[in-house]
């Protein structure tokens, strides 16, 4: 009630804060009822007391909006002020003034970030139990000749006392058990979140303490680029929701084909997708890898779904070369790869055809003999000499049989 602010640790306080007024307005209620049938008019100050406390305790919960600490400061000033003149009203008999023990929980409500607030609070109950300690009387000015009351009141006061302390550690705890799962919870969540947003081994580098600013060189990394070849005319024919539903699908499975064969997804670039396989220094595995996941996304393009009644294809390019690679941003974290190996791969993409995988002779050289592939010439591309093409056709385990350096559809093998 009343509680709208935003940070987590000033609604904790602020909530604490409304426990505590609606428990002191809960006690004063009960005191006022039960005096009021036991000392209907000898008690007639106290039943005033009573009657105030009440009703400025279940105000207290209006303040909260106006200030973080603001009803943490009028509940301090209503519980020490009020509770040293009862204190003095019923006299030390009453054994009353234990109750200033439990000062040390102000902390709760007013929190540590505001520590100086709580110390002026705190020194001022000590002072008053100090006060009441030393002008205070032993029956006070209220029913002194009733001992046996204040008598009831000393058990009282004891029994509440550890009542009252077992409950605010119990929640204290509770509170603190609950922030932690909070922590563990975001903590759980943040580390999903690099795993996801970076490559396993980066993500792994920046657990350990290892500084953001990552920056690798790599003698031999495999890029594929892949393009889906008719995408902005259907992407036309199709609302957002359908575009990107189809999209997400797509690019979910590419994810797991990633994977699955130990690829480094990169980025998307609107409709392309980038991955690079031997980031981890296993050049020959990563080339491996790369191109056993460009044939498995050929196949799952092949399955996907139509997309506005267009059936679209993958264009894929691989290259292989020195790369240098690196987390950059600080708004929005990225892991990329930068180089001449980066340009020509993209420019292999761009330059292949729909529905096949074009691959450099650099990239063809570190896993010749594992797949099949057919030649395709010397093509020149944007901005760089004339280089040696081919398409890769499939793994050569796949294949029914090799003869005479021919693969079984006919093609011409690598070398």
């Amino acid at each position: 009630m009343g509680v709208t602010a935003e940070n987590p640790d000033i609604r904790r306080r602020q909530i604490f804060t409304n426990i505590g007024a609606f428990a002191i307005a809960l006690n004063a209620f009960s005191h006022l009822l039960l005096n009021v049938v036991l000392f209907p008019w000898d008690l007639m100050p106290l039943h005033i007391y009573n009657a105030v406390v009440t009703v400025l305790a279940l105000s207290v919960h209006r303040l909260q909006r106006y200030g973080e600490n603001l009803g943490a400061i009028a509940l301090s000033t209503l519980t020490i002020g009020g509770h040293t003149y009862v204190v003095l009203a019923l006299g030390l008999d009453s054994g009353l003034q234990i109750y200033f023990t439990l000062a040390a929980f102000l902390l709760f409500i007013f929190g540590i970030e505001q520590w100086r607030q709580f110390l002026i609070f705190y020194a001022a109950a000590f002072l008053a139990l100090i006060a009441t300690l030393y002008f205070g009387r032993p029956t006070g000015f209220v029913v002194p000749q009733q001992a046996e009351f204040r008598e009831t009141l000393a058990v009282q006061a004891l029994i509440n006392t550890m009542i009252i302390n077992l409950l605010l550690i119990a929640y204290a705890l509770t509170a603190l058990r609950h922030a932690e799962i909070e922590l563990s919870q975001e903590f759980a969540r943040s580390e999903s979140l690099i795993d996801v947003i970076l490559p396993r081994a980066i993500a792994a580098r920046l657990k350990r303490g290892e500084e953001r600013r990552i920056a690798d060189k790599v003698p031999s990394a495999s890029i594929m680029f892949a393009d889906l070849a008719g995408f902005t005319a259907a992407a036309n024919a199709v609302g957002p929701d359908e575009l990107v539903g189809w999209l997400d699908e797509l690019f979910c499975s590419f994810d797991g084909l990633c994977t699955s064969n130990g690829v480094d997804k990169i980025k998307t670039i609107g409709d392309s997708y980038m991955a690079v396989g031997g980031l981890d220094g296993d050049a020959q595995r990563g080339a491996v890898a790369i191109c056993r996941l460009a044939l498995e996304m050929q196949h799952e393009m092949s399955r996907h779904k139509a997309l506005g009644g267009h059936r679209l294809s993958l264009r894929i390019g691989i290259h292989n070369g020195v790369v240098v690679a690196g987390v950059i941003g600080d708004l929005r974290v990225s892991y990329d790869v930068w180089g001449d190996a980066v340009n020509v791969a993209q420019r292999m993409e761009a330059h292949g055809e729909p529905g096949r995988i074009q691959v450099s002779a650099q990239l063809m050289a570190m896993v010749d003999h594992r797949f099949a592939f057919e030649r395709r010439g010397s093509i020149a591309l944007k901005g760089l000499a004339e280089t040696e093409a081919w398409f890769l056709t499939g793994a050569l385990a796949d294949a029914d049989k090799i003869t005479n350096g021919k693969i079984a559809n006919g093609e011409e093998r690598s070398r």
